[in-house]
């Protein structure tokens, strides 16, 4: 039976009079901001452009340069002896490093799965502030910058894994100059969809503005593959503080700083053992970042 026609208008309304609040919000002590009731997160509301490039062209380059064929499954490891014996009471406490040195660079990459196809897991930057040991106020001008080259703050959105921007403290006094525990710079660390963002503007903007920037320097054809950087995955480069301007974030507005820093840029990625640092050239060459050697 057909409902008549004011019943209909009365469902078809979408909103009605909001609920009363019968129990009040609590507030934040430190904010003084009303906490909600449920918990609020930020969902990614535009595609990335570099993020849809890597899964549907880059993924598969990256695994097919980087396949390494196995015929069957690997032999177990070699097992080395400790320096000193275990079973003695006399070097019980002692440090008992493997004979022949560490390890960390002659263990080989992991087998190439579709798993574990090399990809960039974060991007660390980082600046370090002279005039920070003497005065705190000038690590502000710092803060802002990286606020807004990277558009994170601490649990932004709900997210409880983003940390925003955090101070970097000394850990030993060096000389009467570094005390313990005194802030003398200022890091971050971008992932998911702020990280390729970030480095599309790296690569679109500010390194084809740089007139004495000929690319990422590549080590020397003689240099070693098992050293701790060459199998650590992570390429890492340095700007001037004139490369800051050159941001679009800091360009628009760029008298509102105080002045423009350098910083060291970290790019992480998840290889692992002998060569791992030339496939995380690889797949940063993927995305334009050029490399030269001298």
């Amino acid at each position: 039976m057909p409902h008549p026609p004011q019943r209909v208008a009365r469902s078809l309304t979408r909103f009605g009079r909001p609920p009363p609040i019968t129990k009040p919000l609590k507030r934040n002590w430190r904010t003084r901001l009303p906490i909600p009731h449920v918990d609020l997160v930020g969902r990614q509301f535009a595609p990335c452009r570099l993020e849809d490039h890597y899964h549907s062209t880059v993924q598969d380059n990256a695994m097919y340069m980087t396949y390494i064929h196995e015929s069957g499954p690997r032999p177990p490891p070699r097992q080395i002896r400790l320096t000193y014996d275990p079973a003695n009471p006399y070097a019980r406490f002692r440090h008992n490093p493997p004979v022949g040195g560490s390890q960390l660079g002659k263990k080989p990459p992991p087998p190439d799965t579709p798993d574990n196809v090399i990809r960039l897991e974060k991007i660390v930057i980082h600046s370090f502030q002279k005039q920070a040991i003497g005065s705190r106020a000038s690590l502000l001008g710092l803060i802002m910058a990286l606020r807004v080259l990277s558009g994170e703050t601490d649990k932004a959105a709900g997210r409880h894994a983003v940390t925003g921007v955090q101070l970097v403290r000394g850990k030993k006094s060096v000389g009467g100059w570094i005390r313990p525990n005194v802030p003398v710079g200022a890091k971050i660390e971008i992932k998911g969809a702020p990280m390729y963002d970030f480095l599309a503007q790296l690569v679109e903007f500010v390194l084809p503005r740089l007139k004495d920037f000929p690319g990422v320097l590549l080590p020397p054809p003689g240099a070693t593959s098992h050293s701790p950087s060459a199998v650590s995955g992570v390429v890492s480069i340095g700007l001037t503080p004139q490369a800051m301007q050159y941001f679009p974030q800091i360009e628009v507005n760029v008298d509102a700083y105080p002045k423009t820093y350098g910083m060291h840029i970290h790019f992480v990625t998840n290889a692992t053992g002998v060569g791992a640092e030339n496939r995380a050239r690889a797949l940063l060459s993927a995305f334009q970042l050029p490399f030269t050697r001298r």
